[in-house]
C-alpha cells in the first residue's frame, strides 16, 4: 500500500462499553460533536447507518438488507422515496434508448413493476414528459414495501427513523501523515421528533416553519423531541467468509486490508450533502471555474452561490365549475417571474399534461400535439416548471445552501451548532414562490418572458392539499423541496488528479468542443489540454505532437473507469440561478453563460473513486452528492443514477465489512490492478446492477446511437 498503516487510538474497543454519562470521552473525539443538552434517550446499532431515505438512500438499504445487514435510514420527512414521493417529483426521468432496454439496477426495476402491478399500467397519469407519472403519496408506500420485503429475502433487518435529523458527528483525530484519510465517524447523535400533545399533525406547517426547531435538542411547544445515538453494532462478520451469493470458484481470491476494516458505515445520501458539511470533508458548491476539464462554466472563477434552482412541487385538480381560488398576499411580489418560458410552450393544457400524474380516462387516445390533449374533471397534474415554482437564487444573500464560510460564519461548524446547513428564509420564498405559480396557472394574465395577450385564466383548477393529498401535506406543498444539486465532494488525490478525484463535464459530455466558444474563453495550451481529455484513442498522436488540435478527432463515448460501480444517462439539463436577488426582482434574467454546457450527454459510469469522501474511511457518498462537476452534476441527478449510485454505496458497504476491507483500499494503486475491486465488480454484475453499459469498450465508437 502507498499509504502507510496506522492503527485507530479506539481500535478494539466499543462505545457500546462506555456509560451515556462518559459525554466528555465523547466529545474529545471529534471537533463536531459535542454534549447534547439534555440527555440521550437511547442508542440504536447498525451496520450501514445511512443518512436520507431519498432513492439513493432506499437504494442504499435495499442492498444493504439483502446483504443480510441492520440498515438503519434517517429521514428528515415522514416518507421515504426523495424524488418519487416527499419531494413530489413522481415522474421518473429517463433516456428512450435506456428505457428501451430496461438497461437499470435491479432495485429500480423491482420499483418500476411494482408501480406497474399497483397501477395496472406503469403511467396512470398518463404524462408525457415520462413513461411513468403516479401519485407522490403511492410512492412511498409502493418503496416501503420494496425495502420491507428485501430485509425478509435477505434476512436484515431495516430500522426506519421518519422525522429524524443527524445533528452531530463523533470523528476520530486526524492521524499523522496521513492528509487525505484515516479517520473514522464512531457514532452520530439524531433528534427525532413528534407532534407535541393537543398540536396539529406532522405535516400541517410548512418546511420553513418547522426545521430550525428540528434540529434544536429541546422540546418545543410543537414538537416532543427523542434524541438518539446510532453506534456500530459491538460484533462484524469474520473477514474473508465464503464468496457472496452468485460467485463462482474462478473469482480472484479476496486480500484483506492492511488497515484491518470498520466498523460500520455511514452513508450520506441526503438531498443536499448535509453530512458532507457537518463532517467538513472537502466539497465543492455551485459552478466550478472554467478549465479544460470543465470549459463550458459560466465564469473562469467559480461561484459557489449560484446552484441549480430548486423547486416546492403541488398538484393542481381539474374540476368541472370555475372554483374561487383566493389570490395570496404575497403574490404581486412573485408576479414578475411567472412565465411559459418559450412561445413553443406557451399552453396550459401542455403544462398541465407535461406531469400530470392522475387520468380519468386512461385508455382514451390523445392528439400528438400535448396542446391538443384534453383536460377531464378530476384530473390531477403535478407541476415543476422552470419559470413557475422553480426557485432559482444565486447570491451570497438568498442562497439556499450554505457555504463552508457562511457555515462557519454562522456557528453551524462549531460543537452543536448544525442547523441543517440551509437558509430558511430562503425556503420559505420558495413556498410562497409556488404558491403564487398556482395562482398564476388559474388567473394570472401576464407572461413575464413572452409579453401580455399570451396567458389566459384558466379558473377550472384547485389546489390540492390535505394529509390524504397526492403531497400528503395540510399547506399542499411538497414536503421537501427537489433538490437538483448539492455539496458535491472532492474525491481523494492521485496521480492524474491531484487535486482530488472529480468526474468532469469532458467526461460525458456530447457539446460540440470545436465551437469558436473554447477557442476564444480558452488559452491556447487550455485548449490543446481538453482536447487530450476528448481525443480517446487520437489524443498520444497529439501528446507527441503528431498531430494538431484541429486533425484530432473527439472520442464518441463518456470516460471509462476502472473502478466503474453503477451506471446513469440523462441529459445535462440545467435550472440555473437568476442573475439579480431576489429571483422574483422584475425583468431579472437567468445568469449569463450558465446554460452553455447543456445538451446531451453519453452513457457515464459512477466510479467507485467519486463515492469516497477525503478524510474519513467508513464513510460512503451516494446520489447527487457525489464527485461530480457542476456540469455533470446536471446529468448525475436523476431517478435511475440516485438508484445507482445507492445500490453501489449498499453493496460497497456489506463487502467492505465482510473482507475487513475500506474502500479506499479498492481503488488506490489504480491504474494498477486492483484483485479485490475485481470482486466487488463482479458482485455488483452477477446481483443485476449494472457497472457499463452494453459495448462499453475504448474500441467501440458507436455511441452516437445512445439518445
Amino acid at each position: 500500500m502507498k499509504i502507510p498503516r496506522y492503527l485507530f487510538w479506539l481500535k478494539g474497543r466499543s462505545l457500546l462499553s462506555l456509560s451515556l454519562g462518559l459525554i466528555s470521552v465523547i466529545s474529545s473525539i471529534s471537533p463536531v460533536f459535542s454534549a447534547p443538552n439534555r440527555n440521550l434517550d437511547r442508542e440504536e446499532t447498525c451496520d450501514i447507518l445511512v443518512a436520507g431515505g431519498g432513492l439513493a438512500g432506499a437504494a442504499t438499504a435495499y442492498e444493504g438488507l439483502l446483504a443480510g445487514r441492520t440498515v438503519c435510514i434517517t429521514e428528515i420527512t415522514d416518507w421515504v422515496g426523495g424524488q418519487i414521493s416527499s419531494q413530489g417529483t413522481s415522474a421518473l426521468d429517463e433516456r428512450e434508448t435506456q428505457r428501451s432496454l430496461l438497461f437499470y439496477p435491479r432495485g429500480y426495476l423491482e420499483l418500476r413493476r411494482r408501480i406497474k402491478e399497483h397501477y395496472g399500467r406503469l403511467n396512470p397519469g398518463g404524462c408525457w414528459v415520462s413513461y411513468s407519472c403516479f401519485m407522490p403519496y403511492n410512492g412511498h408506500k409502493i418503496l416501503f414495501e420494496v425495502l420491507q420485503d428485501a430485509a425478509k429475502t435477505g434476512n436484515g433487518k431495516l430500522k426506519w427513523f421518519p422525522n429524524t435529523v443527524i445533528k452531530e458527528l463523533a470523528i476520530t483525530p486526524a492521524v499523522a501523515g496521513n492528509a487525505v484519510g484515516g479517520q473514522q465517524i464512531k457514532s452520530a447523535i439524531a433528534i427525532s421528533h413528534k407532534p407535541a400533545t393537543n398540536t396539529p399533525p406532522i405535516n400541517t406547517e410548512t418546511l420553513s416553519t418547522t426545521i430550525e426547531d428540528a434540529y434544536r435538542y429541546e422540546n418545543s411547544p410543537r414538537f416532543n423531541k427523542t434524541i438518539i445515538r446510532f453506534i456500530p453494532k459491538s460484533s462484524q462478520t469474520p473477514p474473508n467468509p465464503p464468496l457472496p451469493r452468485g460467485g463462482n470458484s474462478s473469482s480472484p481470491p479476496l486480500q484483506g486490508g492492511a488497515r484491518g476494516g470498520v466498523d460500520w458505515f455511514v452513508v450520506d445520501a441526503t438531498e443536499t450533502g448535509e453530512l458532507i458539511g457537518l463532517a467538513d470533508v472537502p466539497y465543492r458548491l455551485g459552478i466550478d471555474p472554467r478549465s479544460p476539464l470543465e470549459p463550458s462554466s459560466g465564469t473562469p472563477t467559480g461561484d459557489a452561490y449560484c446552484t441549480q434552482g430548486f423547486t416546492y412541487t403541488f398538484a393542481m385538480e381539474a374540476t368541472k365549475e370555475p372554483q374561487q381560488n383566493q389570490q395570496p398576499s404575497f403574490y404581486q411580489q412573485y408576479a414578475p417571474y411567472y412565465s411559459y418560458e418559450l412561445q413553443r410552450l406557451a399552453s396550459f393544457p401542455l403544462v398541465f399534461s407535461y406531469r400530470q400524474i392522475r387520468s380519468m380516462k386512461p385508455d382514451e387516445p390523445r392528439p400528438a400535439d400535448p396542446k391538443l390533449f384534453p383536460i377531464y374533471p378530476g384530473d390531477i397534474s403535478m407541476q415543476n416548471w422552470t419559470w413557475g415554482n422553480d426557485y432559482r437564487p444565486g447570491s451570497s444573500q438568498d442562497n439556499l445552501i450554505y457555504s463552508r464560510a457562511q457555515l462557519e460564519a454562522n456557528g453551524q461548524l462549531q460543537p452543536g451548532g448544525w442547523m441543517g446547513g440551509l437558509r430558511t428564509e430562503t425556503l420559505r420564498r420558495g413556498e410562497e414562490n409556488a404558491k403564487g405559480f398556482f395562482y398564476w396557472l388559474v388567473a394570472g394574465t401576464t407572461d413575464s418572458q413572452l409579453g401580455n395577450g399570451v396567458k389566459k385564466p384558466y379558473p377550472n383548477n384547485r389546489f390540492l392539499s390535505g394529509l390524504d393529498s397526492p403531497m400528503g401535506t395540510v399547506h399542499g406543498l411538497s414536503k421537501y423541496p427537489y433538490m437538483r444539486e448539492g455539496r458535491r465532494i472532492i474525491g481523494r488525490p492521485s496521480l492524474s488528479q491531484p487535486q482530488g478525484f472529480t468526474v468532469w463535464e469532458v467526461d460525458m459530455s456530447r457539446a460540440n468542443f470545436k465551437d469558436s466558444f473554447y477557442t476564444q474563453n480558452l488559452s491556447a495550451e487550455e485548449y490543446r489540454n481538453l482536447w487530450l481529455n476528448l481525443g480517446g484513442l487520437n489524443a498520444p498522436a497529439l501528446a507527441v505532437g503528431s498531430q494538431s488540435v484541429e486533425n484530432t478527432k473527439s472520442r464518441s463515448r463518456a470516460t471509462i473507469y476502472p473502478d466503474a460501480v453503477g451506471i446513469g444517462h440523462y441529459a445535462i439539463d440545467f435550472h440555473p440561478c437568476m442573475k439579480n436577488s431576489p429571483p422574483e426582482a422584475p425583468g431579472n434574467i437567468e445568469r449569463e453563460g450558465t446554460r452553455k454546457g447543456q445538451g446531451q450527454a453519453y452513457p457515464f459510469q459512477i466510479p467507485l473513486r467519486a463515492m469516497i469522501p477525503q478524510k474519513i474511511d467508513n464513510m460512503l457518498v451516494a446520489g447527487k452528492s457525489i464527485a461530480v462537476s457542476h456540469t455533470a452534476a446536471a446529468a448525475y441527478r436523476v431517478h435511475s443514477f440516485e438508484w445507482s449510485a445507492g445500490a453501489a454505496a449498499g453493496i460497497t458497504a456489506a463487502f467492505s465489512l465482510e473482507n475487513g476491507i475500506i474502500p479506499y483500499e479498492l481503488v488506490d494503486e489504480l491504474p494498477s490492478r486492483e484483485p479485490n475491486l475485481e470482486v466487488l465488480q463482479l458482485r455488483l454484475q452477477q446481483n443485476n446492477n449494472p457497472i457499463a453499459f452494453p459495448g462499453t469498450s475504448i474500441f467501440n465508437s458507436s455511441w452516437q446511437n445512445w439518445k
